[in-house]
């Protein structure tokens, strides 16, 4: 299986959120294209993926806000999962935010996600942090 892991570009756009849609990473109030599109015009974010013999079967999307890095969406085909694609992209992204100087990363993750499980076996610890959330395009 490819483990190379390359920034994706605008014709990615497709096979990208084909993916996180099979991977049951969007939700009717996010736009997953204007999530892309976002992560791809913005300096301080960007999205890995790595390529099957059928397309995309690999991404996750990072940024650095200046205070820490996040990581979302990371999303590995059903077909290609337990193969190590989740943690290589996980590094990759790690490399990717400190080249950046990021400090510390935080990996975003919905409650009630089945394969969150994958995580403590990968490294990452579950911190004690309670996230809000308001719209900024919407009334209040």
């Amino acid at each position: 299986m490819s483990m190379i892991i390359r920034e994706a570009t605008e014709t990615d756009r497709e096979g990208v959120v084909a993916l996180w849609q099979s991977c049951d990473l969007t939700r009717s109030w996010n736009d997953p294209v204007a999530d892309f599109d976002r992560a791809l015009a913005w300096l301080g974010s960007t999205v890995f993926v790595i390529d099957g013999d059928a397309g995309i079967i690999a991404s996750a999307m990072t940024g650095y806000d200046g205070h820490r890095g996040w990581i979302y969406y990371l999303a590995v085909a059903p077909e290609a999962r337990g193969t190590g694609l989740a943690r290589a992209l996980l590094d990759r992204c790690g490399e990717w935010l400190a080249a950046l100087g990021c400090p510390k990363v935080e990996l975003m993750v919905r409650d009630g996600n089945p394969h969150a499980g994958i995580y403590p076996a990968l490294g990452w610890e579950r911190s004690d942090v309670s996230v809000y959330a308001r719209w900024l395009d919407r009334q209040a």
